[in-house]
């Protein structure tokens, strides 16, 4: 599956297929919390949170292909990331795109 965050694929002709998503709700762990908020009085990177957002974007862009596949898509094109809160301590990770068959 190709993915690009363009609205083309150089030497590429292509049909539309439909919009596709993936999405990942992801929950901050009271250990991660508590080390954060001492952290955060020095200063850094918070790197347990960083891995917590790279394995949600992670998942949430495995979902989307797999629904690109279902599809019988060969690309996802305009490929877009977004995060809202949910509630508080709670974010979700969207990604969505247009699933695209070459022709």
């Amino acid at each position: 599956m190709i993915l690009v965050n363009t609205d083309f694929i150089t030497d590429q002709n292509f049909q539309t297929i439909d919009i596709v998503k993936g999405s990942m709700i992801q929950t901050k762990h009271i250990g991660l919390d508590i080390l954060s908020i001492i952290k955060s009085l020095f200063g850094g990177e918070l790197y347990a949170y960083s891995e917590m957002i790279n394995e949600a974007r992670a998942t949430a862009t495995k979902r989307m292909v797999q629904e690109a596949e279902k599809l019988g898509a060969d690309a996802v094109i305009n490929i877009r990331y977004t995060s809202s809160t949910v509630m508080q301590g709670a974010s979700e990770i969207l990604v969505y795109g247009t699933a695209v068959r070459f022709i």
